[in-house]
């Protein structure tokens, strides 16, 4: 290494020290957070579950109390992620965190992942119909090719 070169920060070159699972709650993504923490445990690495809190002006703009619904949401996946946690203590020990951001998923899940410095990103294949032709927040992710993305059906 040249003495004149700044050491730069290197991503995983021994593994990865912090996974980011995107969830929302539904099925493809509980099934990516389960497989993100089968990583972790293997990888010991920290994983971060992270749900991007979507900003509705539409729902706000109607008196949908859009936050309030979105906060449910989050405290809801924090405690099933809790209770599957503790089923397993003692078994597998998986350090994890739960973070949100808002926005949409695509740049929430991007801002997540540059601010933990994840050297890996999880999600959950895509459930809607119409991303088959706009394009998926997993391709998306893998089209940036900032991270490894790995896409769980």
């Amino acid at each position: 290494m040249n003495a004149e070169q700044p050491h730069q920060f290197e991503r995983g070159t021994d593994g990865p020290k912090v996974i980011v699972v995107g969830v929302d709650g539904s099925d493809s993504s509980l099934r990516a957070a389960s497989y993100a923490g089968g990583l972790a445990r293997r990888q010991r690495a920290l994983l971060a579950v992270v749900y991007v809190q979507p900003i509705m002006a539409t729902g706000a703009a109607l008196g949908v109390p859009v936050a309030d619904t979105t906060d449910e949401i989050a405290e809801g996946l924090i405690a099933e992620i809790r209770e599957a946690a503790e089923r397993v203590k003692g078994i597998y020990e998986v350090r994890w965190e739960f973070h949100t951001f808002r926005g949409d998923p695509y740049n929430g899940l991007v801002t997540a992942a540059d601010e933990l410095k994840a050297d890996a990103v999880v999600v959950g294949a895509s459930e809607q119909a119409g991303h088959r032709i706009v394009g998926s927040v997993a391709i998306r992710l893998v089209k940036a090719g900032r991270w490894p993305v790995t896409v769980v059906p």
